[in-house]
């Protein structure tokens, strides 16, 4: 084995009055691939950058290899002093004993940067990306990486993979990308409670000894609590021995309360259950030969798409294409240029933003869940006290009066999901919801949503999450062209690989596009019959009617004395409401497919 360029061992650090890391270690050597996991607020940046240098611990020792060249990717790069973004990278070589104004130009270009911006000017987004290129370019000995994904949509992803598996540095890698972990790493390190363990596998292998782990310490615990309440029982009722043998045996007793009041148990899990509304009309959208477009940029051309409830539909694209004005076009947040998009009945909407501003900063956590009324939170129909719903999500009650803007990224992510699933819905629009997610947050996300019986919409750049989570998804293929696939990410890829290869040219590639399958523009529709028309002028006041009839059954079922007072009206305004809601699920696919007849006929 390598003897190791970068080492960390026994170190101690604390912020206030709690210790974040006691007795955490690391070690790099040349070629390893090494991902640092564990929660958020764990102590994972804190630790790298103790690696770096840049933060002196309480006690422990740091040793770095002489001549080794160490870069870490700062989550907040300082650009004081530097003109261009060209100049800040060719910085980087500063001490690496050499330097390519190639390869910075290589790097900034592949970032999606030309080297001639001026970093006061740049985006977070684009900040972030300079600040990757720069640690990238002397190809260092040790590379301390801290989410370099953020700001980097999936061909970005895709690329990174591709250069660090092309690096001959040692690499230790934060990041909530499960995808990339498990390509990237060999090696998995554990934050977890202030103390690090190591595992020689991949990320791959990561959970599933981590769970055993976690379970052995139970045991261990339980053992431990057994022992003291043994040791008590002898206290009070065993036969009396020599005085000194009595008291070694007290201060053992007291030594294994103390290791007992002390052993840090395992975190809690986050509890996630989504409010759920009545069930929405079977066609939730659908989109006829939308274009939208900003000045002469197309940002949608003449897509079509239909969307069912309980579909689960994933969005992606690279940065720019326009993924979340294709949301707003769907959810009808803003209007297209052309084609005409029909939502669906009984929708009951809840947004989760990509950039958490529906926080207020200047609310506590407690009046952001409250809404600043009282201190209970409705959930499913049931009065929580806010305090105990704050604790599904990992908050503990003295953070109650915690301003949001003093909590961390995770956090918001968490506070921003409390909300949401507080809320009574059935679609949940999604923009980019794992942002700053530790990886068991994601899990439970990932699993309330795929038990949601209502309709998810999701932009995302997690491969992973998308592989786990949605049932379809809709790609950019550029230039304002949209395509639907089934399955996820992992599917999708697999469907456009052959697609691209046989790529169909003019009207066929265009109706590729719109989503419909090519087959129906070569079978002509039949003339409509009068039957037909009919159909089509009358199904509106149907389908208004049977709207009018859920919500009136909806109301007398909404009283939470009905079933008590009388059973028999219960059951039967029960069995009204199925018998409806099938009616009008019914009646809009029969007018769905007459429309779109009709259309096909004039067209």
């Amino acid at each position: 084995m390598a003897p190791p360029l970068l080492l960390l061992q026994d170190i101690n650090l604390t912020f206030g009055t709690a210790p974040l890391l006691t007795g955490a270690g690391m070690a790099v050597s040349a070629g390893d691939r090494i991902c640092l996991v564990g929660r958020n607020g764990s102590g994972k940046s804190t630790l790298l950058k103790v690696a770096a240098g840049q933060i002196q611990a309480d006690s422990g020792r740091r040793f770095a290899q002489p001549g080794a060249t160490v870069r870490y990717l700062a989550q907040e790069p300082d650009f004081t002093g530097y003109d261009t973004t060209l100049a800040f990278v060719e910085a980087g070589f500063a001490g690496a004993g050499s330097g390519d104004h190639h390869r910075a130009l290589y790097l900034l270009e592949q970032l999606g940067l030309t080297g001639a911006e001026d970093p006061n000017t740049l985006s977070g987004g684009e900040a972030r990306r300079t600040a990757l290129a720069q640690v990238l370019a002397p190809e260092p000995d040790i590379l301390l990486l801290d989410e370099p994904t953020n700001h980097l949509d999936l061909p970005g992803i895709e690329w990174l993979e591709k250069e660090l598996a092309s690096l001959r540095s040692g690499i230790m890698l934060i990041s909530h990308d499960r995808r990339l972990l498990e390509r990237v790493s060999r090696a998995t390190l554990w934050l977890d409670r202030g103390v690090t363990r190591q595992l020689e596998q991949s990320f791959a292998h990561f959970e599933p000894w981590r769970d055993a782990v976690l379970e052995q310490e139970e045991t261990d615990r339980h053992k431990l609590g057994r022992k003291i309440v043994m040791e008590e029982d002898w206290l009070r009722y065993g036969v009396t021995a020599r005085r000194k043998r009595n008291q070694k045996r007290l201060a053992d007793l007291h030594s294994l309360r103390k290791q007992h009041r002390e052993q840090r148990g395992a975190q809690g899990k986050v509890r996630m259950e989504a409010a759920e509304a009545d069930l929405s009309g079977r066609l939730v959208m659908v989109a006829e030969g939308v274009s939208k477009a900003y000045g002469d940029r197309p940002i949608v051309r003449d897509f079509s798409a239909r969307v069912i409830r309980g579909d689960r539909v994933g969005i992606v694209g690279p940065n720019g294409a326009g993924k979340t004005t294709l949301l707003n076009l769907l959810t009808g947040a803003i209007e297209p240029d052309s084609g005409e998009i029909k939502i669906g009945t009984n929708l009951s909407q809840v947004t989760l933003d990509q950039r958490r501003e529906t926080l207020d900063p200047g609310q506590t956590l407690s009046q952001a869940l409250t809404g600043g009324a009282g201190d209970t939170v409705v959930v499913n129909n049931q009065s929580r006290h806010v305090v105990s719903y704050m604790k599904d999500f990992l908050f503990g009650p003295e953070q109650a009066n915690t301003p949001v803007d003093v909590l961390s990224g995770g956090e918001r992510g968490r506070l921003t999901l409390a909300r949401a699933f507080a809320k009574p819905s059935n679609l949940l629009v999604l923009d980019e919801p794992t942002n700053d997610l530790d990886l068991e947050t994601l899990e439970l996300l990932q699993e309330r949503l795929a038990d949601y019986a209502g309709t998810v919409l999701l932009v995302s750049h997690d491969r992973d999450f998308l592989d786990r989570v949605v049932t379809s998804v809709i790609a950019s293929d550029g230039d304002g062209i949209w395509t639907q696939y089934a399955g996820g990410y992992t599917d999708m890829l697999a469907q456009r690989a052959p697609a691209r290869a046989s790529a169909p040219s003019g009207g066929a590639a265009k109706a590729k596009a719109g989503g419909q399958p090519p087959a129906a523009s070569k079978t002509p529709s039949k003339r409509m019959t009068f039957k037909d028309k009919h159909a089509l002028e009358t199904l509106p006041g149907r389908i208004a009617t049977l709207e009018a009839e859920i919500a009136k059954l909806n109301r007398q079922l909404s009283d939470p004395g009905l079933y008590s007072k009388n059973p028999v009206k219960f059951a039967a305004t029960s069995q009204a409401l199925t018998e409806a809601q099938a009616a009008l699920s019914a009646a809009e696919e029969q007018w769905l497919e007459l429309e779109m007849r009709r259309e096909e006929l004039e067209a």
